[in-house]
């Protein structure tokens, strides 16, 4: 008796020890993959960059070690346009005094012209056929809250032409330079004269009431560029009738570029080894199980997006241009930044809301200990909102935000390994439960709102589409309820004007919106096709 009741002991202790091997092999892959994501040698995965695509090619080799094939034709790479524009070419100089300013110091604006210009300029005067100064502090319209800063900015240096300048340069200016650097994606008609923005060590020099004159030479020499960003995409192919999405971006900051680092000083290397190398690890890790696991119900499809930091570039392209019939996929998860679980924050779990089927499909996987939040909404700041909007199931799973998001801080030291293996396993779980009942039913949830910062009373109801830049903000979706769906704003709209504020990008949206209170009533025009409608608005 005694020996029969030592055999299912005996049992219980081969299956624990079994399942530690399990979780320290999946502890040490992980540690692998973010080690390397998040080293220097990256340079912080900036889209576009040589870092980038060094990352791309690890996952790549990666997915292709595990036995995933490639899920987009016969290569896992899928490449995307994030933006095309201009930028400063090695012919674009500024020397005042004859001191010769660093690119770092000055910018060219968008509707420069190709040319060189030179004078000798007295402080407060412009004349005909000399390089004119001006103040930015002096435009007329600069101080309005109104102002779309580039309008009048261009605006000056028209009128600037039209009094024969030879050429302009702008100093004082509030902006940094990387939002004057952001103007060149847009497109512009150029002038016939160049025009620079200075900065502040320049605009230091210009302002300087007491010099006799400025001995100044301008040259810009503006380049066509397209900056690309590329997914990495594999495939489980287990010939089921369904298919479940993973994803995870893996892009990052690089030096703070493109003006998203939260971090203060000098620009220095972001390794994002929470945001998003522990997604990214976590999602290769998922792949090698799911491949080896024989459960083969459902087919996978693996997606490391890049451009997320940019605006969901990269999930956005591949939900409108996959081969894959969306009719058959079944659900989508999405992690980001999971690599910091917290036993008092614990779980941020979000997209609930997105099918009726998650409450016990999440209750039959949660492990008792696991502090867990929840939240419908199927959008929000990461790249399962793309697949939403595609009228897919969603989950996003993320630990929380801490001190060192997106600082050059964010160091593969600070990971909570043994966190993330708990939550490879509730996602591989998720997984296998899943599997156990119908093709999961689609819902419309509440939308994760614009305007929930401090600086914002009111929100007009709308989710942007982040990747538009063909002038004003696009609606990619608008919220039942708010002042944009009871004023008759449709999705595709493209939004021009608010109030008084022309509508350029979503930088001067956000402003323009800032100025509204609560009750407040005011108008919106938008390009609806080929037409332009205006409604009228109550916050």
């Amino acid at each position: 008796m005694k020996r029969l009741l030592l055999l299912p002991l005996a049992c219980l202790s081969l299956i624990a020890t079994a399942q530690k091997k399990a979780d320290k092999k999946t502890a040490t892959s992980l540690q692998a993959h973010i080690n390397y994501l998040a080293s220097d040698k990256l340079e912080g995965r900036r889209t576009g960059t040589a870092g980038e695509k060094l990352a791309a090619a690890y996952i790549s080799a990666q997915m292709k070690q595990a036995g995933i094939t490639p899920g987009e034709g016969n290569d896992y790479l899928q490449e995307f346009t994030v933006r095309e524009g201009k930028e400063a070419g090695p012919g674009t100089k500024l020397t005042i005094n004859n001191k010769q300013f660093t690119s770092k110091q000055f910018t060219p604006l968008p509707f420069s012209a190709n040319k060189s210009a030179s004078g000798e300029v007295l402080p407060g005067v412009n004349e005909p056929d000399n390089v004119w100064m001006l103040d930015v502090k002096e435009l007329e319209g600069m101080e309005s809250p109104h102002a779309d800063a580039a309008a009048v900015y261009l605006a000056a240096a028209k009128e600037a032409e039209k009094n024969k300048a030879k050429g302009v340069i702008f100093f004082n200016g509030k902006e940094t330079q990387g939002a004057v650097a952001k103007w060149l994606s847009s497109q512009h008609t150029a002038l016939n004269i160049p025009v620079l923005w200075a900065g502040a060590e320049a605009s230091k020099v210009l302002a300087d009431q007491n010099a006799n004159d400025f001995q100044i030479s301008m040259a810009v020499d503006l380049q066509q560029t397209k900056r690309t960003g590329t997914n990495v995409i594999g495939y489980i192919n287990n010939n089921a009738p369904t298919t479940i999405i993973i994803g995870a971006h893996y892009d990052h900051l690089g030096y703070g570029e493109d003006e998203n680092s939260l971090g203060a000083g000098e620009k220095a290397i972001h390794n994002g080894a929470d945001d998003n190398a522990s997604g990214t690890a976590a999602l290769l890790e998922l792949g090698r199980q799911l491949k080896a696991s024989k459960n083969k119900k459902s087919n996978y499809l693996l997606i490391a997006f890049s451009g997320e930091e940019l605006g969901l570039f990269g999930s956005k392209y591949y939900t409108q241009n996959h081969t894959l019939d969306f009719k058959k996929v079944n659900f989508m998860i999405n992690m980001d930044m999971v690599g910091r679980l917290d036993n008092n924050k614990g779980l941020q779990i979000g997209g609930i809301g997105t099918s009726p089927s998650w409450g016990s499909i999440l209750k039959a996987s949660l492990p008792k200990e696991l502090k867990v939040t929840y939240d419908s909404s199927g959008t929000g700041p990461s790249d399962h909102t793309s697949f939403y909007r595609s009228d897919l199931p969603v989950l996003f799973l993320f630990t929380g935000t801490h001190s060192d998001y997106h600082k050059p801080t964010d160091d593969a030291d600070k990971i909570n390994i043994d966190g993330e293996v708990q939550i490879v396993k509730l996602v591989y779980d998720i997984i296998e439960n899943s599997t156990k009942q119908d093709k999961l039913m689609f819902t419309k949830t509440k939308e994760m709102q614009m305007g929930t910062s401090p600086r914002f009373s009111v929100t007009l109801g709308i989710m942007p589409d982040y990747t538009f830049s063909g002038g004003g903000v696009r609606a990619d979706g608008v919220s039942e309820g708010k002042p944009a769906k009871k004023a008759g704003l449709q999705a595709g709209d493209v939004i021009v004007q608010l109030g008084n504020s022309k509508i350029a990008d979503l930088e001067a949206y956000m402003a323009a919106l800032a100025t509204f209170k609560a009750g407040d009533k005011t108008t919106v025009k938008v390009k609806r096709g080929a037409t332009e409608k205006t409604f009228d608005i109550t916050f």
